[in-house]
């Protein structure tokens, strides 16, 4: 088992407010409307959705090969700063190239009036080697889908989120 690291960022056209608002605290509504065809749907298990302890499970369709669903665990919900950490508890990567992994997704405003998207994911490998380089861009493609397809929708509706 080795420990790694993915880090990643993203650039957005829009402010980190509504990205934040959009992706981290109704989320679970919009993102299957945004992405049918990827997420069948996301149940809350645990919580409100969107506060610290919250338990929510993606469903995904049958595009996804590997597995049907993740179920992850809000760790921390910073509003103010627009910081949010979760763990993955079981589906998804788990088991099958991971024994474990978190992500801390944080927005920060841009003097353009958007924002950069940060993402780190912590993880522990199943074997004795890191996650292959294509494995580790599959991890990070696969969150930040999520983020760009809520960011495309805003930038369409200019007053959702607002």
């Amino acid at each position: 088992m080795v420990s790694g690291t993915i880090l990643g960022e993203y650039t957005s056209a829009v402010s980190a407010d509504r990205l934040w608002k959009a992706s981290f605290c109704d989320g679970h509504n919009l993102i299957p409307k945004l992405l049918p065809g990827i997420i069948s749907s996301i149940e809350i298990l645990e919580g409100d959705g969107a506060g610290v302890g919250s338990v929510k499970k993606f469903n995904f369709t049958d595009v996804i090969k590997d597995y049907s669903y993740v179920k992850d665990r809000v760790e921390v919900m910073d509003l103010e700063n627009h910081i949010v950490k979760y763990s993955t508890l079981e589906g998804g990567v788990m088991g099958i190239k991971v024994k474990s992994y978190t992500v801390e997704i944080s927005l920060t405003a841009t003097n353009k009036g958007g924002c950069l998207s940060k993402m780190k994911i912590e993880y522990e490998s199943i074997g004795d080697s890191l996650l292959s380089e294509e494995d580790a861009n599959d991890m990070q493609q696969g969150i930040f889908a999520m983020v760009k397809a809520i960011d495309a929708h805003l930038v369409e509706n200019h007053t959702a989120y607002a």
